[in-house]
This record gives C-alpha cells, sequence and structure tokens, in this order.
C-alpha cells in the first residue's frame, strides 16, 4: 500500500530533485528477420520495429503526464546487427541496415536506437569485421544509431586484435564527424562483459538470451539522493548507507510503477529495472555534488573511490529491495560532459583521466564521455580501452569507455554536444607510447578466478 506520506514525498523528488525516468527502452529481438539478402533483411528490420515500436513514444508521454513523473527519453535496442545480419551473403557494408534503423527510430519518434554491435570477445566472424568497419561511416551518416562492440569478458579475456582496431575506428569516427564536434564519437562504446539488458545509449543492445520484445526502464535521481545527504549531514557512515539505501528504494518503486505500466499499455513483457544514478548538465542532478555532500571539496580529492564505492553498493542494495527485476547497470555513473559537477572538478585540475579510471573499479561502468585532444593517437586511445577491460575483465564487472578526441581542439580547450550529452573540458592524456604494446595483438587470457563451473 502507498501511503499518502509517500505520495507527497514522491511529488516532491520530481519538483524539486530532479527525479525522472530516464528512458523507457523498448529491446526487439531481429533473430526472425535473417535473410540472404541485405535489402530483403532490411525491409524486414524496419516493418518490425515500426509495427512493435509505433506506440512507445505515445505511451512514454502519456504515463508521464498520468503520473506526474517525467519520461525524458523513449528508446529501442536491438539484437547486435553482426548476429542479425550475418547471413546477408551479399553485403561488403552495414551502412544500409545502419540507416535502415535510424529511418525506423525517426518514423516511431524515439531518439536513439542502440544495437549496431559486435560481440567479439573470443574473436571476429566475417559479419563482426563487416560490422566494425562500418562504424565510422554509419555513425557519420545517422542522427539516431549507436554503436558499442564487447571486447573482452572474465570469462573469455581481451581479444588484443579487437582493441587496437577500436582505437583507429574511434579516430576515424571522429574524423568522419569533426565538423559536427567529433559527435561520432559520443554514440559509440567499447565493452568489456557488456549486459545484454542495458536500457542506457550509447551501449544498449537486445541480446540473444532475451525474449521477442521486452520493456526496461531506467531510472536516475542523484538530486534525490543528494537532499536526501543533506538532511544527514555529519553523521557517520553507517547512517549514510542507511539513507541511500532507503533513497534508491523509493526510487526504484517510481520506476517500478512506470515500467510495469508502460509494459501493459504496450502489450510487451516486462524486463529490467535499471536504476542508475545518471547525472545530467543541470544543476542539482550531478554525482559530484553527492561526493561534496559527502565531504569532499570537489570529485577526484582524496576518499572519492571510496565515495563512490558506498554510494554505488548502497543504490544497488537499495533497488533490489523495491523490485525482484533490477538489472542493467545499476548504480552510479560517472560520465564527465553530462555531470556540471564532474565538469568543473576537471576543470579545477582535481579529476584527472588517471583518477577517473581509479573510480571506475567502483562505479557502474567506466570511462564515459571524456573529451581529449584531438591530437590523441589511435594506440594510446586502444591502450586506455585496454586498461579498462582489464578492470572489468579482473573484477568481474561491467566496464566501458567512450572518449572522444575533438579534431582540432587542444587540452584546456572545451566543446560543446548540446541536450543530455552537454559539454566537455578537454583533458590532458598521458603522452608516453604504448603502440608497441597495443600493437602485439593475440588475446589476453582470462584471469584464474574466472574458471568456474
Amino acid at each position: 500500500m502507498i501511503t499518502r506520506n509517500e505520495i507527497l514525498e514522491t511529488n516532491s523528488m520530481i519538483s524539486d530533485m530532479n527525479l525522472d525516468v530516464r528512458t523507457i527502452t523498448m529491446g526487439i529481438s531481429l533473430l526472425d528477420c535473417a535473410d540472404a539478402d541485405i535489402n530483403k533483411f532490411n525491409e524486414k528490420v524496419y516493418k518490425k520495429i515500426t509495427t512493435y515500436a509505433k506506440d512507445l513514444v505515445k505511451v512514454g508521454d502519456e504515463l508521464a503526464k498520468e503520473y506526474g513523473v517525467p519520461v525524458v527519453n523513449k528508446r529501442i535496442s536491438v539484437t547486435p546487427i553482426a548476429i542479425a545480419a550475418a547471413g546477408c551473403k551479399n553485403a561488403d557494408s552495414y551502412v544500409s541496415i545502419a540507416q535502415t534503423l535510424d529511418k525506423a527510430a525517426q518514423e516511431v519518434g524515439v531518439n536513439f536506437i542502440g544495437g549496431f554491435s559486435a560481440l567479439v570477445q573470443k574473436g571476429y566472424t566475417e559479419s563482426d569485421k563487416i560490422l566494425i568497419d562500418s562504424i565510422p561511416e554509419a555513425l557519420a551518416v545517422t542522427e539516431r544509431v549507436c554503436a558499442s562492440v564487447n571486447i573482452g569478458t572474465s570469462r573469455n579475456g581481451l581479444n588484443m586484435d579487437a582493441v587496437k582496431k577500436m582505437g583507429e575506428i574511434i579516430v576515424e569516427t571522429a574524423e568522419r564527424t569533426k565538423d559536427n564536434e567529433c559527435i561520432g564519437c559520443a554514440k559509440l562504446v567499447v565493452f568489456c562483459n557488456a549486459v545484454e539488458d542495458n536500457p542506457f545509449m550509447a551501449g544498449a543492445f537486445h541480446g540473444v538470451g532475451e525474449a521477442d520484445r521486452c520493456i526496461n526502464v531506467g531510472v536516475s535521481g542523484p538530486g534525490v539522493v543528494k537532499r536526501a545527504l543533506e538532511e544527514v549531514r555529519g553523521a557517520d557512515f553507517e547512517t549514510v548507507c542507511e539513507t541511500v539505501k532507503r533513497t534508491a528504494f523509493k526510487i526504484t518503486r517510481v520506476g517500478q510503477l512506470i515500467a510495469k505500466e508502460a509494459a501493459k499499455r504496450l502489450d510487451t513483457p516486462f524486463g529490467i529495472i535499471d536504476l542508475s544514478l545518471a547525472p545530467t548538465p543541470a544543476v542539482g542532478d550531478s554525482i559530484a555534488e553527492i561526493f561534496q555532500e559527502m565531504g569532499l571539496e570537489e570529485a577526484g580529492a582524496p576518499g572519492t573511490t571510496a565515495a563512490l564505492a558506498l554510494l554505488n553498493d548502497n543504490v544497488k542494495k537499495g533497488g533490489v529491495m523495491a523490485s525482484s527485476y533490477v538489472g542493467g547497470l545499476s548504480g552510479a555513473f560517472i560520465p564527465v560532459s553530462e555531470d556540471h559537477g564532474m565538469i568543473d572538478a576537471c576543470e579545477k585540475g582535481a579529476l584527472t583521466l588517471e583518477k577517473l579510471e581509479a573510480m571506475t573499479c567502483v562505479c557502474s561502468v567506466g570511462l564515459d564521455m571524456i573529451a581529449l585532444p584531438g591530437d590523441t593517437s589511435a594506440a594510446t586511445l586502444s591502450g586506455i580501452i585496454a586498461d579498462e577491460a582489464a578492470i572489468g575483465m579482473v573484477n568481474n564487472k561491467t566496464t566501458a569507455v567512450r572518449l572522444i578526441p575533438v579534431i582540432g581542439r587542444k587540452e584546456g580547450e572545451s566543446v560543446e554536444f548540446g541536450g543530455l550529452l552537454g559539454y566537455a573540458p578537454i583533458i590532458p592524456v598521458n603522452r608516453f607510447s604504448c603502440e608497441k604494446f597495443v600493437a602485439r595483438g593475440g588475446r589476453i587470457p582470462a584471469p584464474i578466478h574466472s574458471f568456474k563451473n
């Protein structure tokens, strides 16, 4: 039973603390669209997406109006295209598929569609190679398509050939979209231990173990957590942990309500709630502000990693008490460009690339929306990807890299992406070479503790 006080409290979270449903994402399987002819495959893909998701935006808007909870984004994720299109025998590029996805997304009104993806943690298929080679052009000629590549897992190790390749792909993507602030790189994620039910972009795809379609909802509320911690200012860590857990429980309950109702109205199975404290550029909606409320002068100060570990763990503990189906990447995100407090910390020198990497050991994902000097080499990008993937592999957690080398910009300048992507300072990168290391190729084997049965 939801009490009157809970209703009033939820209204306050929405009106004063930036609580929102960040995304309702419909996952759609494209496995039954397989065809030897890429043109016929595209026809089937377009028809299936526009049929299943035709009411997604309408339902999201209706729920926002009826319940008074902002539903910020409506999105679609699809089966990794390298898998779904593997039977297309006449394809030397998948750019036409990306354009079909973009057209379908535009038709149904969603802002992003994810799944232009490949899973190459243990090696390449011919379809994987075609898709990865297609990424720079695909992201340059589409508006809504997001791409991702999984280059490692804790069970399979790291595909270092793919790591090297993805550094090159990021550079090429930046070059092809340099007239638009290298925005293509903001729609490209490199994963280790990618999950199949992630509703957040740019890394969402619909896993092969998922149903034909499902509804996954992502809820976000950094401002709510910050306000709750203001009420226990100066208290001990046990009190802080309990406060975060209770707040995460309340946030997840809101998401559960919207998710179940969306699934019902769309006649689509409910998948998961992803309770991720995903910030926005708005003041009062920042992970960095939570760190400051905990007692840190700036994000990046000594103690930041410990504060993030506490936050991440207790968000998950509170969430799993509120829903039986918490999944995705639940926890705390630390995207630089999407968090004004993180931006401030970078501009002041309190937060560096190395400190961000340390923080990814305990956050939900990894190095996210980080703008780098435009002359950063492909080898350096591959080295950063390798470091981040190693953290995920050894710690059996999802890690990801979304790096944006901004052509023509150098350290100390900034770049404006707009909307939820915000803006970012160009932060320095270690200039010592790792080229010979990433050129070795082959695989880094899985760690010894991965051998479990």
